[in-house]
């Protein structure tokens, strides 16, 4: 006999009454997971932004160890007045930015994060619930609809327009009578759904009428139409493909988008990006970082790959960290004392220390700066089963995971290298020690309030915090850059990102009948 699957309690978030829906809303569903759903409503909420609509982006559920935290919570002030912080998909943190507005916990009301194969933390409008095997979410996440729907609405009654996303696919039957995020959902709000496909991938035609085939007649009614995404060369090739398809299904062919260039000056949303192979831009900095197997907030590294002068690589399992790195970065992860596991497996530990040996440099952000201490501590099996695991030993710090999460952004200078530095906290533990007598920054809020972030080695080589984000800072990736031995392009990293939701938009101008699009919201 099994013990009994623990469960989580669904503190409900304060639900409003709505009056007649303002916006027009789109729903955009795939043929699975990666096809592009993300940044086409991206695309699109910067081209209907651009031209004078408000637009919000929305997307139930979303799974995801890479997020971005919230202004706006349901939580009451803090003792001092002070507004808690929620936190979000960072893909919809992305759709927000397109949209000219700051995210908020309504465009992605429950959030998945996976700390284990089969069980993730539950994040209910900013908030986490606890943690849930998947077998027990698939039980109660019906419970969590009317949050859902309040969110949503919440949405219509500020925008003119509103852009669903959905989750995978849509045609996932076995889930569809529990579904928040696609068919169910797009039912309950009553909205038309366009279906995305991926020709990238291959198999396109099978996908497209494979998901008709196993939809429900009223679902198939729902649809108003499909897009074919990422195309490269001829399309009339494909043209009479499209015909069939919609001989089959009664789906009007409603577009396709050609390839983007730019999509990777774009954050990705999760970590099916990492499998793609990596562009090595020939630069003279080898930084590595180990691909763990609950990486969380990867995106962190996309400024220092923009870098010209530095080489960026992601060492996937069964390979060795490089003798010529000149940088190890240990990035973020869901599951701290899982992936120190991941690291000795792969005789990583052994790598990194090496490393530290011959002069190479560490950084850790998060839990890989947790990683980097003497020992990490989850006495209530926060992240896993309760117990503590010895980390690396290369800052004299230890760390207790427990209490309430750490969710704060922050806009700060340093001191000692007199750089702006921007970033945020996500993390739940108390790090202490001796070695937080040298910390990594010393941040300064022009205010008054000075306090120490982090940890650095005697030697200046190894180093670590909290701070997500850091080296989106031009300044501080600057400097920082500088003191490791390589030039800076200076790059204006914010900008280089707007730039690029602008490129996206006006490819979709000149790609898409938007016209066409926008009469099919309702």
């Amino acid at each position: 006999m099994t013990d009994p699957a623990p469960s989580i309690s669904i503190d409900m978030p304060p639900l409003v009454e709505h009056g007649p829906r303002r916006a027009r809303v789109l729903m955009i569903q795939g043929t699975a997971s990666d096809v592009g759903k993300s940044m086409l409503v991206a695309g699109l909420c910067r081209a209907y932004h651009r031209r004078g609509l408000v637009v919000r982006p929305f997307k139930a559920q979303n799974m995801s160890n890479n997020a971005a935290v919230t202004l706006d919570t349901d939580a009451a002030p803090g003792p001092n007045g002070e507004q808690p912080r929620g936190e979000i998909g960072r893909a919809q943190a992305l759709q927000a930015r397109a949209c000219g507005v700051r995210p908020s916990i309504h465009m992605n009301p429950v959030l998945l994060k996976p700390q284990t194969n089969i069980g993730s933390q539950v994040v209910l409008r900013g908030r986490v619930l606890g943690n849930c095997p998947a077998r027990v979410y698939h039980e109660m996440r019906q419970g969590l609809m009317p949050a859902v729907l309040d969110s949503f609405e919440r949405l219509c009654a500020e925008a003119d327009l509103v852009l669903v996303e959905g989750a995978g696919s849509g045609a996932e039957i076995y889930l569809r009578q529990c579904d928040i995020t696609n068919m169910h959902f797009a039912e309950r709000a009553d909205i038309p759904v366009v279906i995305l496909g991926d020709l990238d991938k291959g198999g396109t035609m099978a996908s497209l009428v494979g998901t008709w085939l196993l939809l429900d007649q009223a679902d198939r009614d729902r649809v108003v139409g499909y897009l074919v995404n990422k195309f490269r060369g001829d399309f009339s090739l494909f043209e009479p493909a499209c015909e069939t398809i919609t001989e089959i299904t009664g789906w009007p062919f409603r577009g396709v988008v050609r390839w983007f260039e730019g999509a990777s000056r774009l954050p990705a949303e999760d970590s099916l990006a990492l499998e793609r192979p990596a562009e090595t831009s020939g630069g003279t900095l080898n930084v590595v970082i180990p691909r763990l197997s609950r990486v969380a907030n990867f995106d962190d590294m996309d400024p220092l790959a923009a870098e010209p002068s530095v080489n960026l690589r992601w060492i996937e399992p069964g390979h060795p960290i490089p003798a010529e790195a000149d940088v190890v970065i240990l990035p973020g992860s869901k599951a701290t004392r899982t992936d120190l596991g991941v690291l000795r497996r792969e005789g990583w530990d052994i790598d990194i220390l090496a490393h530290v040996r011959r002069g190479g440099r560490v950084v850790g952000l998060c839990a890989g700066y947790q990683m980097l201490g003497r020992m990490v501590r989850d006495p209530q099996g926060i992240e896993g089963e309760p117990g503590e695991t010895p980390g690396l030993g290369l800052l004299d710090i230890e760390t207790e995971i427990g209490g309430e999460k750490r969710l704060i952004d922050l806009e700060v200078t340093d001191q000692r290298s007199g750089c702006h530095v921007s970033g945020y906290e996500m993390h739940m533990g108390r790090t202490t020690g001796p070695g937080l007598e040298r910390p990594w920054l010393v941040l300064d809020d022009g205010k008054g309030a000075v306090r120490h972030e982090g940890a650095i080695s005697a030697d200046g080589r190894v180093m670590g915090g909290y701070l997500h984000g850091i080296f989106g800072a031009d300044a501080f990736r600057t400097h920082w850059l500088e003191q490791v031995g390589a030039q800076a392009a200076r790059i204006d990293f914010e900008a280089r990102i707007e730039a690029a939701l602008d490129e996206l938009a006006e490819h979709f101008e000149a790609n898409l009948d938007l016209d066409a699009l926008l009469e099919l919201a309702r």
